[in-house]
């Protein structure tokens, strides 16, 4: 997110894109044929694009991973996203520029949301330099973390909600997901600008209002503190991004929050409407 709250990016590399319905209709055999770095800028002149890709489109070394005519590079100090995409409909324009995540520090965390997904929170304190079409040039705070899963996401969980809350001396990462069997699973993760982290006791989940596609949201805020929406980004049938305020601990704090609703993603009806938005492009020539 900007410093000044107005603006902000998602940036998410995928091999086995788990939300194309491209991927969903081959079975999921084969992650490496659905490849995609999906960009999306939120405020003024925000674009949302989300190409679903073949394997000729994907490298993956050591330090770097290239999906077509984008990647992604760690130096060692800096995640280094060189950007060239087409927005998704209804409108159709370039995205390209270069983004430079700087951690405050690398942690070693790795929880499992569940046996099959794990999450790797590489760097919940960040610094963000964005210098992309569309007038987003700014610098921000920022967050960077990976997930990784062996089988379908709507396999295992019906619902989830996701949260990165900085605060004055660290952030507070929270994960709240619901197992398809009812399992509740809650992760509230406290890290410092060094890296240390540790699991803590978060506030009460609660309840806030509900997106336009009315997925129902809720965070951790402490007794008698309503959480509210401060910055729309992303409102599908099945998934919410936005930006949130709360209070934890007594101190106020604007983050990212995700509401994802697994159960919905699995009706059939859904993959169709997604295809208009995520187009498949399975050719490519380096």
């Amino acid at each position: 997110m900007s410093d000044d709250g107005r603006r902000a990016v998602s940036v998410i590399g995928f091999i086995g894109s788990v939300f194309s319905p491209w991927y969903a209709w081959s079975g999921r055999r084969n992650p490496q044929n659905h490849v995609c770095l999906n960009v999306a800028t939120y405020g003024p002149g925000g674009r949302f694009t989300m190409t679903d890709r073949g394997t000729a489109a994907l490298r993956q070394e050591r330090d770097t991973l290239t999906i077509g005519p984008s990647r992604m590079h760690w130096t060692g100090r800096d995640l280094v996203i060189d950007i060239d995409e087409v927005s998704s409909p209804p409108i159709i324009s370039r995205v390209r520029g270069q983004i430079i995540l700087t951690p405050a520090a690398v942690t070693g965390v790795e929880l499992a949301l569940h046996p099959r997904h794990q999450w790797r929170p590489f760097a919940p304190i960040a610094r963000i330099s964005v210098n992309l079409t569309q007038g987003h040039v700014w610098e921000g705070h920022g967050y960077f973390d990976a997930n990784f899963g062996s089988t379908a996401l709507e396999r295992d969980f019906d619902f989830w909600t996701w949260g990165r809350f900085p605060m004055k001396d660290r952030a507070l990462c929270l994960y709240d997901a619901t197992w398809s069997d009812g399992t509740q699973q809650d992760f509230a993760l406290e890290v410092t600008p060094s890296g240390e982290a540790r699991e803590i006791t978060a506030p009460p989940r609660t309840a806030f209002a509900r997106t336009g596609w009315r997925i129902r949201r809720e965070t951790r805020a402490d007794p008698g503190t309503l959480p509210r929406q401060v910055l729309p980004m992303l409102d599908a049938p099945f998934y919410s991004r936005s930006a949130v305020e709360t209070r934890i601990d007594g101190e106020a704090t604007v983050g990212v929050h995700e509401a994802l609703d697994l159960t919905r993603f699995r009706q059939p009806w859904l993959k169709p409407m997604l295809a208009v938005r995520v187009p498949r492009r399975g050719g490519w020539s380096f």
